[in-house]
């Protein structure tokens, strides 16, 4: 949409947003999507279910901005580059490579993926912040398995 003038956008009326969310829900609880954004200029929607093995596949609704407010910034997971067990330390009794709320950087050492006795050093393939450890110390993980959450762009927190 767009103004009279043809060159500002018009935010959608707040009743068609929800109508839109509404909408957008009875698909998601038809199909296999489990999380969809949406940005309509100023106004940006997530919605998220959980897999259908939790809550019995309740769909639980975020609205992440209905009001007037900037997007946050994306968040970004690294993934498992293997299938093997991880390890947050070098050793166990070491200090784990990262934690919560730590700053990392591209080629920073993340864990550590052990796969057929050899210990492959798993690095940040992006610069973040450390949101969420996403995997236990000593837990398989299989390729693609998200190890940790970033926020990218997120460093400076007050």
């Amino acid at each position: 949409m767009t103004s009279a003038s043809g060159s500002e956008p018009v935010p959608p009326a707040p009743e068609r947003v929800a109508d839109l969310v509404q909408s957008l829900a009875t698909v998601m609880r038809q199909s296999s999507i489990t999380e969809l954004d949406l940005d309509l200029g100023d106004v940006s929607v997530r919605l998220r279910r959980p897999p259908s093995n939790q809550d019995g596949g309740a769909m639980r609704l975020e609205n992440e901005s209905l009001a007037l407010t900037e997007p946050d910034p994306p968040e970004v997971l690294i993934s498992a580059p293997m299938i093997g067990t991880f390890y947050a330390a070098a050793t166990p009794n070491a200090q784990p490579f990262v934690t919560e709320g730590d700053v990392v950087y591209v080629g920073q050492t993340i864990g550590i993926i052990e796969a057929m006795k050899i210990m492959n050093e798993i690095t940040a393939d992006r610069s973040g912040v450390v949101e969420a450890i996403l995997v236990g110390n000593g837990q398989p993980v299989e390729y693609g398995s998200p190890l940790m959450r970033l926020g990218v762009g997120r460093g400076e927190r007050a």
